[in-house]
C-alpha cells in the first residue's frame, strides 16, 4: 500500500474533526444573542404588565410583577417629599418582583425578584431568600446570568453606585471591592450584622460552565424610606 494510501483515512477524520470543532463553536456563539434576545423579549412583555400582575410561570411558579417607580432620590425632595431613615418594610412573596437594580456606570437596570428560579433568572435579577430583605440591616444577595443582565457586572469599580428602588423607599449603595470566588465558597452570600450589597455572576466562557464566581461588594450609602415606620 502507498504512503498516500495510509495517509488517506488520517486526513479525512482530521477534516471530520476540524468541521465538528468549527460547527460546536459556532453553535456556542451563536447561543448566547439567542439567549439575550428571548430575555429582552420577556421583558418587553413584562413591561406592558407592570401593575401588580400575577401569572403563573412555565414551571408553575406564581410571578408577581410590581409597577415600581425609578425616580432619584434628589428629584423627589425637588418635589419637597420628604424621606424617613427609618420605614415600613413590605416584605416580598416568592416569585415576586419588589425592586429595580440601577447601576449608571454600566447601563444595568434590571428587576430584582424575590427567590431564584430557572424561570425568575430568565427574567430578571434574583435575591438569595437567605439574605436580608432591602430595607433591613444585614448582606444583600443577588445574583443575575452573566449572558444577559450580568454580562457588565465585572466592569463595576470601587466608587460606583448603585440603587435599589423598591415600592416603599430607595436604597444607595456604593461598590467597595471586586471579589472572585467558587460556587462552592460560601463566605460573601453569608449573613451579616453590617449592611452590605453583594452582586455575583458566573465567570463568562464559551462552553459550559463555570465553577468560578465574579461580583462586587457595596456599603450601604443611604436608606431612604417613603413612609414612617408604624408606631406600636
Amino acid at each position: 500500500m502507498s504512503e498516500k494510501k495510509k495517509q488517506f483515512p488520517v486526513y479525512v477524520l482530521t477534516g471530520v474533526f476540524l468541521m465538528l470543532l468549527c460547527t460546536a463553536v459556532s453553535v456556542g456563539v451563536l447561543m448566547i444573542p439567542y439567549e439575550k434576545a428571548q430575555t429582552y423579549l420577556n421583558l418587553v412583555f413584562m413591561a406592558k404588565n407592570m401593575k401588580v400582575i400575577s401569572s403563573t410561570g412555565l414551571d408553575g411558579l406564581v410571578i408577581k410583577e410590581n409597577e415600581i417607580a425609578t425616580t432619584p432620590a434628589a428629584e423627589i425632595k425637588d418635589q419637597e417629599q420628604q424621606f424617613y431613615d427609618t420605614g415600613e418594610i413590605i416584605r416580598p412573596v416568592f416569585g415576586e418582583q419588589y425592586a429595580v437594580l440601577q447601576a449608571d456606570d454600566i447601563d444595568l437596570s434590571v428587576p430584582v425578584y424575590w427567590g431564584s428560579s430557572a424561570e425568575l433568572l430568565d427574567r430578571g435579577a434574583c435575591q438569595a431568600t437567605s439574605s436580608v430583605v432591602i430595607g433591613e440591616t444585614g448582606n444583600i444577595v443577588i445574583d443575575a446570568h452573566v449572558n444577559t443582565f450580568f454580562a457588565n457586572l465585572n466592569q463595576l469599580a470601587p466608587g460606583n453606585i448603585l440603587v435599589l428602588y423598591t415600592t416603599y423607599g430607595i436604597f444607595t449603595y456604593q461598590v467597595t471591592e471586586q471579589v472572585q470566588f467558587q460556587n462552592t465558597d460560601k463566605k460573601y452570600v453569608l449573613p451579616l450584622e453590617e449592611d452590605r450589597l453583594t452582586l455575583y455572576t458566573c465567570e463568562a466562557q464559551v462552553f459550559g460552565t463555570s465553577s468560578n464566581r465574579i461580583g462586587v461588594l457595596c456599603s450601604l450609602v443611604s436608606k431612604q424610606f417613603y413612609h414612617p415606620a408604624q408606631e406600636g
